[in-house]
């Protein structure tokens, strides 16, 4: 199996008619990764795949955009048959399982123990299923966040998360296949924490892959805008991350 990415939500902050927020299937050497699980994202995953086959869920951070939809999944899985054969690992920033547990109102998590294995991000965090390879970078956000490395068979793709700007970005992609790099905001503000990317600081980042896709653009802007300024500061192929669309790292 190639390593390729299914585009399942983009939108920020809040999902848009068509547009669910942060979402992506990661498929490659046999594994089926749902990276990020924003709004609406849990409905267009079905569309691509059966979530009972899913290999893991990766969440880059604990902002709902991100990943309020694993309710959506615990929902489907404990009460809707969606059962999985077994837990589906789950890699999230540390206090995930505690999250979810209390939608249900619940001080514990281990009524989760059937449907999900919550494993804590961190720095350097590296997990292998079947031939892919996962590994998370810490980014600077207003959150615990990270980006990721995904290597499968000699292909590299890599995700920023959320994240402004700082060197973990760079090395994540770094000789990468292709870079899916968020740009949210058109410019900083003076004053105010920069813990999310312009289109020219995601087309600079990326001057170390192959190809740039730009997601997680934010209301000021258009898709269109965002991957247009994004690519000058590139001058390499780059593209808007669009809901359904496959790419082929």
């Amino acid at each position: 199996m190639p390593l390729s990415l299914t585009v399942l939500g983009t939108a920020s902050p809040h999902p848009l008619p068509g547009q669910p927020a942060s979402g992506y299937l990661l498929r490659g050497g046999g594994a089926e990764i749902w990276v990020d699980a924003g709004f609406g994202t849990f409905a267009e995953l079905q569309r691509h795949t059966d979530p009972t086959r899913l290999t893991a869920i990766w969440l880059s951070h604990l902002h709902a955009d991100h990943c309020a939809d694993l309710l959506a999944a615990a929902y489907g899985f404990a009460y809707g048959g969606l059962t999985p054969p077994a837990p589906i690992p789950v890699y999230a920033p540390d206090g995930c399982a505690q999250r979810v547990a209390g939608f249900f109102g619940r001080p514990d998590t281990a009524f989760l123990s059937s449907v999900f294995e919550f494993r804590p991000l961190y720095d350097g965090h590296t997990a292998r299923h079947w031939n892919l390879t996962l590994t998370a970078r810490a980014v600077v956000h207003d959150a615990e966040a990270y980006g990721l490395r995904a290597e499968c068979q000699g292909r590299v793709f890599a995700y920023s998360g959320d994240s402004g700007p700082c060197d973990a970005l760079t090395h994540l992609a770094g000789s990468a296949d292709l870079f899916l790099c968020e740009a949210d905001v058109t410019a900083h503000r003076e004053g105010e924490p920069r813990v999310h990317l312009t289109p020219e600081e995601a087309g600079t980042y990326a001057k170390g892959a192959s190809r740039l896709l730009v997601t997680h653009v934010g209301p000021t802007l258009t898709r269109e805008e965002a991957a247009g300024r994004a690519a000058v500061a590139f001058g390499g192929p780059t593209e808007s991350a669009r809901e359904g669309a496959t790419s082929i790292v």
